[in-house]
């Protein structure tokens, strides 16, 4: 009996990296983590320690790296990744020769939605569409088990619907795009919005956002709305409302079976998801008169951008034996 090889799934952060072994049932073996350098050679001597010390202590065959930024259709250069340092940088090729080992570069929502099919939350689906929340949007599509990565292997930008025309300035260049209303700093940004229509708000919050507005997060807001202030309430119900608005935008184009939640914004769904799903539910073309998209929450966390690059790189060796 043939054991299945061992690989590597790296999450490169704009923040932090994070590199673990992962085994053919999806299971973490090891991990080691560091900080994200800001130049290129910098990450990619990070990179090439992280997995050396993983490969010190279990035989690895194949590394997979989930990048948050725009990775080519052959899956060897990062287009453009806004919190890293790569410009049209063949990564995959670099670092291959570097470390003696396969290589291969995935969009980090493509890789969590894989890991979520292959070992978690999306297992059985069809059609399926995973909405990564965090600071922004990230998305994958899986179409018939496959996952679709478009012509250039950007697809599909989401985040970047525009909601609103005219409406809160994006880091892309556009305004009113659905991450701007929709994700863990529209959730501060809309508590502080709500917060300057009603300065007297005498609220937790109220006293934060007068100390330091910038230092309001997300997560913050969503916890605040867990003890009740009625701001960060506030501020989740119009979350919850443009989620369900989003999800009925993205039902209407690709019509799946399933959605799937992640993200860190994720961890706190028991605060909107049951409102985003009404909301879905009523603006959804043909509302009433068509069967509804099951949506469900991760199941992997914060760990489904590892197990999917180190399960994409997985196969990616098996294909090459078989060609052979």
């Amino acid at each position: 009996m043939t054991v299945a090889p061992l690989t590597v799934g790296v999450d490169v952060g704009g923040t932090n990296i994070r590199a673990s072994v992962v085994d053919a049932d999806g299971e973490v073996l090891d991990t080691v983590q560091a900080l994200t350098p800001r130049s290129a050679r910098a990450l990619e001597d990070a990179l090439a320690r992280a997995v050396g010390e993983l490969r010190g202590r279990h035989p690895v065959a194949a590394v997979g790296l989930a990048v948050a930024g725009f990775v080519n259709e052959h899956r060897h250069t990062v287009r453009f990744a806004p919190h890293l340092p790569w410009r049209d940088a063949p990564v995959a090729t670099q670092l291959g020769e570097r470390l003696g080992l396969p290589v291969i570069l995935e969009h980090d929502a493509n890789a969590a939605a894989w890991a979520e099919y292959r070992f978690g939350a999306a297992a059985g689906g069809h059609n399926v569409v995973l909405v990564a929340i965090g600071t922004g949007i990230g998305a994958a599509l899986l179409v018939g088990g496959e996952l679709y990565r478009g012509t250039h292997g950007v697809a599909p930008e989401l985040g970047h619907l525009q909601v609103v025309p005219q409406g809160r300035a994006c880091a892309c260049g556009k305004h009113g795009c659905w991450e701007r209303y929709c994700s863990g700093t529209a959730l501060a940004e809309t508590a502080i919005e709500l917060l300057a229509t009603d300065p007297s708000a005498s609220t937790v919050l109220a006293a934060e956002v007068a100390a330091d507005s910038r230092a309001l997060t997300g997560r913050r807001v969503a916890g605040a709305a867990q003890d009740g202030d009625p701001v960060a309430e506030a501020a989740v119900a119009d979350f919850a409302r443009w989620l369900g608005l989003g999800l009925a935008f993205v039902s209407d184009i690709f019509d799946p079976d399933l959605i799937v939640i992640a993200g860190g914004v994720s961890s706190s769904a028991a605060l909107f998801l049951d409102d985003a799903r009404v909301a879905y539910a009523r603006a959804v073309t043909g509302a009433g008169h068509r069967p509804l998209a099951r949506i469900r929450t991760t199941q992997l966390g914060e760990a489904a951008g590892e197990i999917g690059a180190a399960e994409l790189a997985r196969a990616a060796i098996s294909d090459t034996g078989r060609r052979r």
